[in-house]
C-alpha cells in the first residue's frame, strides 16, 4: 500500500524545485520597491524632458499616427481612446479619456494640447460628455513643439506593453512642457505638483540661459517672474515664489480677482456688490458659491443679503451683494479669510530625470530641457547627415552611369539577368550595390539633358548640407543657434500675455483686515475692566442734559479713564509705576453700555499692584511724534514715540520715577506744539514744547518740573496745543483779547470744566506762552467752595465731546454749543449730575471719516490725545 505521505503528495522533507525558499521580509521589499518604481516611472511622475506622463504621451503619439493635426477633421474621442488602449495603454478607458478630457481644457491647462469638440467640462466642476460624444484632435502648439521631429529617430523607441508596437520613451519637446503647462501627481512615498508658466517668459528664460550658461537664479527669476495660471488671479507676494524656484518646494498664495462695485436694482436702492472676475488656479467656482452661501447662514460671514452666478460665454462673474450697513472691503476680506478665494498652491517640482525622481529647482530644471533639446538636434542632424551621404551615394552612381551611358548600356543589354548585371556594374565600374540597384531601376526619361542637370545640382545641394550639418555636430555654438531660432518662432507664433498678475505684498491676512475701521469709545473703570462700545452708542444731545449711563451699574463701576479712537488704532496703556503696554483696539472686546466688560489683566500681563493711569490711541509709531509724559510729582518729559514702536508682551519701561511719584498724564507732541497744564485749584500754565523749555529725553530718564504749586494744590490735566496754533497766541497781547471775550470768533478755544459740570470755553490766546516751572495763570473762577478743575481740551470748530462723570454717565454734545468766556468766567453747566456724582473726564470724539466704508487701513489723522482726528485750525 503507498504511503499518503510519500513524495507524491509533497511530504515534509522531500525537496520541491517549484518551491523557492526565501525570507519573507526581503521579498515583501523586494515586490514592493518594483512596485513603487513601476508607479513613480510608468505612472505618476512626468518626465522632465518633454513633461508628459506616460498615458499622455501615449495619448499625443496615438493621435498623431491617426493624423488627427490642427489641420485635419476632428475624430471621435472613443476612436482615440481605443487606440491608445490596444496599442500602448493597458489600463482602463476612464483612465485614458480624463487624461484626454484634462488636456483639452482651457482652465486646467495654460496652453492646451488637444483641440476638443463638445462638451469637456467645466470650472464648475460639471463632467465631460461620454467619449462617444466628444471628438477632438492635436493643437497646432502640440504638432510644432512636441512632435515635430518624432520620425527623424530623435528619441529612443521602446516594445509596447505585448512587443506589437513601438512607442516613444520621450517625445522631442521643443519647449519647456513641464513648466508650460505644469503637472500633478501622487506616486509611492511623494508627489509633485508643478504650477503652469507663461510660454513667452520661458522662452526669454531659456534664452537668456544660452546666451549666459552662468546667469544667477535672481537674474533667471527677473524673466520668469512667477507662475502663469490659465484661470489667471493674482499672487500675493514673491517670497513663495522665490522659495520654490530656490529649493525646488514652496508655498504661492493664490487669490481671485474681485472688485467692489455699485449695482443698479430695478425697485430698489442701489447696493455695494463684491464682483468675482476670476478665481485661483483649480478652484471650483459652484463649490465656492456653496461655501460663501453655507457660512452666510452659518452667521460666519456678515453682510451679504444674496450670492448669484453671472457667469457666460464673455466671461466669469459672481455677484456678492451686500446689505446697506455692510463694510464692503471688510466683507471682501473675510471672503478671502475664510473662502477659497484666497488658496495656497502648495509647489513641489519633483520630475523623472534618467527615469529617478529628482527635486529640481527652475535652473535646474531649465538646464536639463537645454541639455535634452541639444541632443534632440544632434540627433536630428546625425539622422539628416545619414540621409544626405545616402542619397549623394545613390546620385554619385547616377552621375557615373550618365557619364559612362553607352557601356553601361551595352553591358545591361547583355546581361543574362538583374543579378548578373549588377554584379557586372559593381567589378566593370567600381560601383557598390546600392547604386547598382538605383542604375538598373532608372528610368528611361532620367537620360535628358535637363535631368541630368537635375541630378548634378541635387548633389551640389546634397554636399553643402552634409558639410553643413558636420559643422552644426562639430560646433556646439551651432545647435545654440538653432535652437534659438526654433525657440524665437515658436514665441513670435504662440506668445500670448501674461494672465496672473503678482502682487508685492504679503499673503496673509491679519485680524485688522477683517475689522472695519469704525469710531469706538474705550473705558477703563476704577476695578479694572476694560471695554469698548461704538461711539454712536451716544446720542448727541443738548448741553446740561443728563446723559447715559456707560457702565452696568451706575456707582459699582465708577470710570476712570475714557478714551475714543478708532478700532484700527494702536492703544498704549500706561501704568502708574511708568511701565508702557500695547493693544490693539479691536482685540478690546466690544461691550454694550450696560456690560461690565473684560479684566485688563486678562488681555495684558500686567501685575496686580500696577494701576493703569493713562489711555493713549496711536495710529503709526512715526519718528517725529513724541510722546509726553506727566507724573503726579509736577515732572514732565518728552520721549519719542518711535522708541514705543515694538513694546514687549510684558511691558517697556517709560518712564523712571522717584519713590512716591507715579505716572498720570501722556499726551502725543510734535516738536513746536505747546503744552497747556493745569492744576486743581484752577490754575494753568502754557509753555512750548521746544529745545530750550523741554527737550526730548530718553526713554529711562526722568523728566523735569513741569509747573510750580501752590500749597495743597495738584496737577489735574495736560493737554497740546499744535504749533501753529501756539504761534498765534506768541504773537497775542492779552490785554487786546480781553475787550473781545464776548464775540464768538473761530476759534481755537480751550475748553474749561469743573468737577461740578460747569465749564466754558476760552480763547486759547488768553493763555500766553509762559517759561516752565511757573506758577501758571488763573483758567476759571470757582462759584462753589469745594469745587476744582477736572480737565483742559483744546477745541476747534464743530468738535464733539463727550463728558464722562465718575458714575459713568456719559453725555454726548458739540462744544459749539458751549458759550465763550473769559478766564474770569465761571463757566455754564455743562451736564446734569446726580447728588453725589462729579464730572471726572472730557473726551473729544473723532470726526467721521470721509469715507468709512473704504477707511480700513489705519492711517487717519491723529490729534494731541492719540485719536484719529484733524487738529483744529483757527
Amino acid at each position: 500500500m503507498a504511503d499518503p505521505l510519500g513524495p507524491e503528495s509533497g511530504a515534509p522533507g522531500e525537496s520541491d524545485d517549484r518551491i523557492i525558499q526565501t525570507d519573507l521580509r526581503n521579498e515583501m521589499s523586494r515586490s514592493y520597491l518594483e512596485y513603487a518604481m513601476s508607479v513613480i516611472v510608468g505612472r505618476a511622475l512626468p518626465d522632465a524632458r518633454d513633461g508628459l506622463k506616460p498615458v499622455h504621451r501615449r495619448i499625443l503619439y496615438a493621435m498623431y499616427e491617426l493624423g488627427l493635426t490642427s489641420d485635419r477633421p476632428y475624430r471621435k474621442c472613443a476612436r482615440v481612446v481605443g487606440e491608445v488602449l490596444g496599442k500602448y495603454h493597458p489600463h482602463g478607458d476612464t483612465a485614458v479619456y480624463d487624461a484626454l478630457v484634462r488636456m483639452a481644457q482651457d482652465f486646467s491647462m495654460q496652453m492646451p494640447l488637444i483641440d476638443g469638440h463638445g462638451n469637456f467640462g467645466s470650472v464648475d466642476n460639471d463632467p465631460p460628455a461620454a467619449m462617444r460624444y466628444t471628438e477632438s484632435r492635436l493643437q497646432a502648439l502640440t504638432t510644432d513643439s512636441l512632435l515635430e521631429d518624432i520620425e527623424a529617430e530623435t528619441v529612443d523607441f521602446a516594445d509596447n506593453f505585448d512587443g506589437s508596437q513601438q512607442e516613444p520613451t520621450v517625445l522631442p519637446a521643443r519647449i519647456p512642457q513641464l513648466l508650460l503647462n505644469g503637472s500633478s501627481g501622487i506616486a509611492v512615498g511623494m508627489a509633485t505638483n508643478i504650477p503652469p508658466h507663461n510660454l513667452g517668459e520661458l522662452i526669454d528664460g531659456l534664452l537668456a540661459l544660452i546666451a549666459n550658461p552662468d546667469i544667477s537664479d535672481q537674474e533667471l527669476m527677473e524673466i520668469i517672474p512667477g507662475p502663469d495660471f490659465p484661470t489667471g488671479g493674482q499672487i500675493l507676494g514673491r517670497s513663495g515664489i522665490r522659495e520654490t524656484y530656490l529649493g525646488g518646494r514652496g508655498s504661492i498664495t493664490m487669490r481671485g480677482v474681485a472688485n467692489i462695485e455699485t449695482i443698479e436694482a430695478s425697485g430698489r436702492p442701489d447696493r455695494d456688490a463684491v464682483i468675482v472676475t476670476q478665481l485661483p488656479y483649480q478652484t471650483n467656482k459652484a463649490a465656492l458659491i456653496e461655501r460663501i452661501a453655507e457660512m452666510v447662514n452659518d452667521k460666519k460671514l456678515e453682510g451679504i443679503s444674496d450670492i448669484r452666478d453671472e457667469s457666460d460665454r464673455d466671461g466669469m462673474r459672481i455677484v456678492v451683494e451686500l446689505r446697506r450697513d455692510a463694510y464692503p472691503q471688510v466683507v471682501l476680506n473675510n471672503l478671502f479669510k475664510l473662502t477659497p478665494l484666497q488658496s495656497n498652491f502648495s509647489a513641489n517640482l519633483l520630475a523623472l530625470v534618467n527615469s529617478e525622481p529628482v527635486l529640481l529647482n527652475l535652473s535646474k530644471m531649465l538646464k536639463v530641457f537645454l541639455e535634452f533639446r541639444v541632443e534632440t538636434i544632434e540627433r536630428r542632424t546625425r539622422y539628416m547627415l545619414r540621409k544626405a551621404e545616402e542619397r549623394d551615394h545613390i546620385l554619385l552612381g547616377l552621375l557615373l552611369a550618365l557619364n559612362q551611358l553607352d557601356p553601361i548600356i551595352a553591358l545591361i543589354r547583355a546581361a543574362s539577368d538583374t543579378a548578373t548585371a549588377k554584379k557586372q556594374l559593381q567589378a566593370d565600374h567600381g560601383l557598390t550595390e546600392v547604386q547598382s540597384e538605383a542604375i538598373l531601376q532608372m528610368q528611361l526619361r532620367r537620360l535628358t539633358a535637363l535631368e541630368a542637370d537635375k541630378i548634378r545640382l541635387e548633389h551640389e545641394d546634397l554636399v553643402e548640407k552634409i558639410a553643413d550639418y558636420k559643422d552644426i555636430l562639430d560646433r556646439k555654438e551651432r545647435v545654440f543657434t538653432i535652437i534659438t531660432e526654433e525657440l524665437s518662432k515658436l514665441r513670435e507664433r504662440y506668445y500670448f500675455p501674461r494672465r496672473t498678475e503678482i502682487l508685492d505684498l504679503g499673503g496673509g491676512l491679519e485680524d485688522i483686515d477683517l475689522i472695519a475701521n469704525e469710531r469706538s469709545v474705550v473705558l477703563l473703570t476704577q476695578t479694572g475692566y476694560l471695554k469698548r462700545m461704538p461711539v454712536n452708542e451716544f446720542e448727541a444731545t443738548s448741553r446740561g442734559t443728563r446723559g447715559k449711563a456707560g457702565t452696568r451699574t451706575q456707582g459699582e463701576e465708577a470710570v476712570k479713564l475714557f478714551i475714543s479712537c478708532n478700532d484700527h488704532d494702536t492703544l498704549v496703556l500706561f501704568s502708574d509705576r511708568g511701565v508702557s503696554y500695547a493693544l490693539p483696539a479691536y482685540r478690546v472686546p466690544q461691550c454694550s453700555r450696560s456690560a461690565k466688560g473684560t479684566p485688563v489683566v486678562q488681555l495684558l500681563p500686567i501685575p496686580r499692584e500696577e494701576a493703569i493711569t493713562s489711555l493713549l490711541s496711536v495710529v503709526s509709531f512715526e519718528e517725529d511724534a513724541h510722546l509726553l509724559m506727566l507724573t503726579q510729582a509736577g515732572f514732565i518729559k518728552r520721549t519719542r514715540l518711535s522708541a514705543f514702536g515694538k513694546i514687549r508682551a510684558n511691558g517697556l519701561i517709560a518712564i523712571c520715577l522717584e519713590e512716591g511719584d507715579s505716572l498720570k498724564w501722556v499726551r502725543l507732541a510734535v516738536s513746536g506744539d505747546s503744552v497747556l497744564i493745569g492744576s486743581r485749584k484752577g490754575m494753568t500754565i502754557h509753555f512750548r514744547l521746544n529745545d530750550n523749555e523741554l527737550r526730548p529725553l530718553g526713554r529711562t530718564a526722568r523728566g523735569v518740573r513741569a509747573m510750580n504749586l501752590r500749597s495743597e494744590d495738584s496737577l489735574v490735566s495736560m493737554d497740546v496745543l499744535p504749533a501753529e496754533l501756539a504761534d498765534q497766541v506768541d504773537q497775542s497781547v492779552e490785554a487786546e483779547l480781553e475787550n473781545e471775550t464776548d464775540s464768538v470768533g473761530e476759534g481755537p478755544w480751550v475748553l474749561v470744566a469743573s468737577a461740578t459740570g460747569l465749564g466754558k470755553r476760552v480763547p486759547v490766546t488768553q493763555f500766553r506762552l509762559q517759561k516752565r516751572a511757573g506758577m501758571g495763570l488763573r483758567a476759571i473762577k470757582f462759584r462753589r467752595e469745594g469745587d476744582e478743575l477736572v480737565g483742559l481740551r483744546v477745541l476747534g470748530q464743530g468738535e464733539e465731546l463727550l463728558l464722562v462723570s465718575e458714575k459713568g454717565v456719559i453725555v454726548r454734545t458739540s462744544a459749539d454749543k458751549i458759550p465763550q468766556q473769559s478766564r474770569a468766567a465761571t463757566g455754564v453747566r455743562l451736564q446734569r449730575l446726580d447728588s453725589g456724582d462729579s464730572l471726572s473726564e472730557v473726551v473729544l470724539v473723532p470726526p467721521e471719516p470721509e469715507n468709512q466704508q473704504n477707511d480700513l487701513d489705519g492711517t487717519s489723522p491723529e490729534d494731541k490725545d492719540g485719536n484719529a482726528q484733524v487738529p483744529p485750525t483757527p
